[in-house]
């Protein structure tokens, strides 16, 4: 009989050789997201308190849902703060390694850039940037490919939405320079 575990007497290629080491325990970031939800669902509760939450004559007062769901999210943030306190299995368990933490790093710097690119660019040649920079730096894909799929990107988004649906998107100095 065959074992599970074994891969049929191939190797896995694309398995790290050895485990990269931890950069985040599981348990410290359980802790530190249902700390940070905690005082988010305390400061939404408060706000909307302030505002109203509770039943007036014509019906519930503006705060009155969102109170009760910040009263509904601070008790699981409470529940999952005591378990990953009483969890001392987790204490040594990671939570991201190096390698997984460089993929994630990889997507979410550029996405962010992208953000702050829009504001001066203009979406549609950031748009551009991004899409043709994912394609080359995390696809290997060839640098014609990516520039062309950017920039057929990017024309189609515009023609869609400034021309045939007539929506205002955020514009730079390349739009400007075309009179658009």
């Amino acid at each position: 009989m065959a074992d599970p575990d074994s891969s049929g007497g191939r190797e896995d290629t694309a398995a790290p050789a050895g485990d990269p080491p931890a950069v985040a325990g599981k348990r410290s970031v359980e802790i530190a997201v249902s700390a940070l939800l905690l005082a988010f669902a305390a400061l939404m509760g408060w706000d909307n308190w302030r505002h109203g939450a509770g039943w007036a004559s014509d019906g519930p007062q503006a705060g009155y849902f969102p109170f009760y769901l910040s009263v509904i999210l601070g008790g699981a943030s409470l529940y999952g703060l005591v378990t990953a306190f009483l969890d001392r299995a987790a204490a040594g368990e990671p939570f991201v390694n190096r390698e997984q933490l460089g993929r994630v790093m990889q997507v979410l710097v550029p996405t962010f850039l992208f953000c702050l690119f829009t504001q001066w660019l203009g979406l549609y040649v950031a748009s551009f940037l991004l899409i043709a920079g994912f394609m080359r730096a995390v696809g290997k894909i060839a640098w014609w490919k990516s520039l062309l799929t950017a920039f057929v990107f990017s024309v189609t988004m515009f023609v869609t939405f400034d021309i045939a649906f007539d929506v205002i998107m955020p514009k730079g100095p390349l739009e400007a320079l075309f009179g658009l």
